[in-house]
């Protein structure tokens, strides 16, 4: 019997790509449909983030028109993880097997299909992969490297080039509904679920329209999301600062001491100031740190859900 397979697609203010997109996905769906690759049941859900264009509105119509799509609309904009999540754990109850992507084309299509072969080899989970940042300017393509070594470095466990593209089986998404942490970085939730799992590369296009909703800001932002998330190193980091700075200014007591015998006391004021400056930095970052811990932790012992959902469509 063919698989039930659900394509996830969250949007935010996507109303000058949604109609291309619904419609290559769509084409792309009924292609495998055909083929009888999918079951007939199969789906598309369209995730709506509290838009403030007529996107919901875009989403309904396809609906009207098009038995294969279905719609899911939060209360208010949560984000896009959370977008995401609210659409694979409302997808896992009737799909056998859940492919998330976003709205912008950029993640090509047409890998759905190796996608699912690694899927019926065995794979509960498949990773797209971009091939390529050439296309990319110089800025974009380093940060994105230094983005991932970044990750790494501090002990997040996360797939090189991988953004939310992939797909997922039943069993993993009932697992992962087991995380019920509200500080949310699919990209590095994933792999700890564990299960079986590969990539398939493909080439990532151009936006065909709109805007990125990931400046550098914003992904600066997700960095530091990612990596207080799911990883304690940087505490460590500051523990291991604290350390050294002692070691330093034991070394710099002794050097002044010897310098106070010498007569030789006015000579240590510019050391003296510049250590100070540079310690009050590191004292002020260092509680930032803590800080952003601390405000994580304040959000998880609330535990208010994750997003709301207000309507769904089929």
């Amino acid at each position: 019997m063919n698989k039930i397979l659900y394509i996830v697609v969250p949007c935010y203010n996507e109303e000058a790509v949604l109609p291309e997109s619904s419609r290559r996905i769509l084409a792309k769906l009924r292609e495998l449909i055909n083929a009888k690759k999918i079951s007939p049941s199969s789906r598309i859900l369209f995730c709506n983030d509290g838009s403030r264009d007529k996107t919901w509105e875009i989403i309904k119509k396809l609906h009207r028109d098009n038995k294969e799509i279905s719609g899911l609309k939060l209360s208010r904009n949560r984000g896009h993880q959370n977008v995401l999540l609210a659409g694979l754990m409302t997808a896992r109850i009737k799909a056998d097997v859940v492919i998330s992507m976003d709205a912008d084309l950029q993640d090509d299509v047409n890998a759905v299909d190796a996608m699912l072969a690694k899927y019926r080899e065995g794979y509960d989970i498949v990773y797209g992969v971009r091939s390529s940042r050439k296309k990319d300017s110089f800025f974009k393509r380093n940060t994105a490297l230094a983005f991932y070594k970044l990750m790494r470095l501090m002990g997040v466990d996360s797939v090189y080039n991988h953004a939310d593209y992939r797909l997922t089986s039943k069993r993993v998404l009932d697992a992962f509904a087991d995380f019920r942490e509200v500080n949310l970085f699919l990209r590095g939730l994933f792999p700890l679920v564990g299960f079986k799992s590969t990539t398939v590369e493909y080439v990532r296009a151009e936006r065909f329209a709109g805007e990125s909703k990931y400046p550098l800001k914003k992904m600066l932002a997700f960095a530091i999301d990612g990596i207080t998330s799911l990883s304690v190193k940087p505490l460590r980091l500051i523990a291991a600062s604290g350390f050294v700075i002692s070691i330093i200014s034991i070394l710099a007591a002794i050097y002044l001491l010897i310098m106070k015998i010498l007569g030789a006391t006015g000579q240590g004021l510019t050391f003296i100031a510049i250590s100070i400056w540079l310690i009050g930095g590191i004292q002020m970052l260092s509680l930032g740190v803590v800080g952003e811990y601390i405000g994580k932790i304040y959000n998880e012992t609330k535990a208010r859900p994750r997003y709301i959902i207000e309507e769904i469509l089929g």
